[in-house]
């Protein structure tokens, strides 16, 4: 597998490097490795700092046949080999009332432990391709937790591991230019990709 990701202004490379791959060996991770990933989460911002995020571990053969109960049998065919599954959920409410940036600060700290993941050489892949309400059901998670996404994480396999079919898909996959999500002063001022500058 070749990286050809570029970046268009200069960044530290592990924000290239981090992928989702969906082939994984099964090979356990230390829990100083492993607990490293959450320690990174824990130092996310949030709102108030209110630290809506939750993380829901199956590490045990025991608990990861609980997770396998609600995950799609698409996302089984790869995901069984993964040492450890995280379901994320968020905390919607606090002695403030709503809180509406439980999800927002949540997927910041997700982007912090899988950034650590990839600097501990651990690959990580989040999905939704399971049942939110099974999952609810079969983990005990309150109403008041919103259910976010399901991670595996582990140390990633060979690509001819996987199905035929999966592995034409196993490249980290591109993005579209940076000015195609900037706006500037205003929504639909795009920025003209040749001058630099915004036009509507």
């Amino acid at each position: 597998m070749i990286n050809t990701r570029e970046a268009s202004y200069p960044i530290d490379t592990v924000y290239l490097q981090r992928w989702s791959p969906r082939s994984f060996l099964n090979k356990p991770i230390p829990e100083e490795t492993l607990f490293s990933l959450f320690e990174a989460a824990r130092w996310a911002p949030s709102a108030f700092n209110n630290q809506p995020w939750r993380f829901i571990l199956a590490r045990t053969e025991e608990d990861r046949e609980k997770f396998y109960s609600f995950i799609s049998e698409f996302n089984l065919n790869w995901c069984k080999n993964a040492p450890v599954l995280s379901l994320i959920i968020s905390e919607t409410e606090n002695e403030r009332g709503f809180n509406k940036t439980h999800a927002f600060d949540t997927g910041a700290a997700w982007g912090y432990l899988s950034l650590e993941a990839t600097k501990k050489g651990l690959v990580t892949h989040p999905m939704t391709g399971f049942n939110f309400e099974k999952a609810r059901s079969v983990l005990n998670i309150p109403e008041k937790f919103a259910i976010n996404a399901l991670v595996a994480i582990g140390y990633q396999g060979e690509k001819n591991s996987l199905p035929e079919v999966l592995q034409e898909r196993e490249n980290p996959s591109p993005r579209r230019g940076i000015k195609a999500s900037l706006f500037e002063g205003s929504f639909g001022m795009e920025m003209n990709e040749t001058t630099g500058s915004f036009m509507k």
